[in-house]
């Protein structure tokens, strides 16, 4: 097991495939020319396949492909073959533009399980937000996937100035469509701008909802980041994941490794791990991986408090969104 010096138990693995994607997202990606990183300081098919394997035997239960956008990895194919040998639940975070062409792979090798990144229902915001044109494309593809059994988590933003608009059209989607809808509330990285009135928080976004819905609270899994809800008839489910107004670091079990095969124990630490350059001299990644966990943080990196309102952006160390896998 891979546990820390607070006690908790490590089995979930986040594994970043490239720092590329096909969308510009402001709060994700700081520029529109930022620049990727080349195929030789990527972990390669086997390196992504190695590593993981050394974490699965460290007891890790499930594995979720992340990016940049991972379906711009021209390997994945292959990742996901090699990734599915291991006895782990095999999940993804997509913007969904790609998925039409690796669907019966997916489902060949057992893949159940999706999260895609949609801030906006309306074509127009969600040109602006990603700056392309593709919300057709992206919502033909959410159908298609609920069409052929896939259970689809959607994350949504909660940006400022936006979500306002958007927040009863994503919960009326529920009514009808077996999705579960996740606002995420606007958190500080590098170059994206942070400030904290733009925070919406889960709080006042539910009263939003309850203003115009019945709702009520449903039971949250163990090491859950969303706490859940639903308005009664509907098909899907509404959560929010709380990281700003109320962090659920006590129970973390994540862990991540970046494109590059830096391993991060949490999304917001500064502290990286270079597994892949240790793994490309030949040497043991176990003890890195070890020490890693045990010098986990209790919360939020140790970069930050739970009274976000005092957060200062500009002095928090950390890789931009697109660097980091998410």
């Amino acid at each position: 097991m891979l546990k820390d010096q607070h006690n908790r138990i490590h089995d979930y693995l986040r594994i970043s495939l490239t720092d590329s994607c096909n969308f510009r997202c402001a709060y994700c990606m700081p520029n529109e020319e930022i620049e990727v990183l080349p195929h030789s300081r990527l972990m390669s098919t086997e390196e992504i396949d190695q590593i993981a394997g050394i974490f699965v035997d460290q007891g890790i239960k499930k594995i979720r492909l992340t990016g940049g956008e991972p379906l711009v990895r021209k390997e994945f194919p292959e990742i996901l073959k090699k990734l599915s040998r291991y006895p782990t639940e095999l999940t993804m975070t997509t913007n969904g533009i790609l998925v039409h062409k690796h669907i019966a792979l997916m489902k060949e090798v057992g893949m159940r399980t999706l999260n895609v990144s949609l801030d906006s229902l309306n074509r127009n915001t969600f040109y602006k937000l990603t700056k392309r044109d593709q919300f057709d494309q992206v919502w033909t593809n959410i159908l298609l996937l609920l069409q052929e059994g896939f259970r689809i988590k959607i994350n949504a933003v909660a940006l400022n100035g936006i979500i306002e608009n958007e927040i009863l059209d994503f919960v009326a989607l529920t009514k009808k469509y077996p999705l579960h809808v996740r606002f995420i509330e606007f958190m500080p990285f590098a170059g994206n701008h942070w400030k904290v009135d733009k925070v919406i928080t889960a709080s006042q976004m539910l009263e939003m909802v309850k203003d115009k819905f019945e709702v009520v609270k449903l039971r949250d899994e163990p090491h859950a980041t969303a706490k859940k809800y639903k308005v009664p008839g509907h098909e899907g489910t509404f959560a929010f994941i709380t990281t700003m107004s109320e962090h659920f670091c006590g129970d973390c079990n994540r862990l991540r490794i970046t494109a590059d095969g830096k391993m991060k124990n949490c999304l917001f630490g500064k502290e990286e791990m270079d597994l892949l350059g240790t793994l490309r001299q030949g040497k043991d990644i176990l003890p890195l991986i070890k020490l890693s966990v045990k010098r986990k943080h209790a919360i939020l990196g140790s970069q930050f408090t739970s009274e976000y309102q005092k957060t200062k952006a500009e002095e928090i160390e950390n890789r931009s969104m697109i660097k980091i896998g998410g």
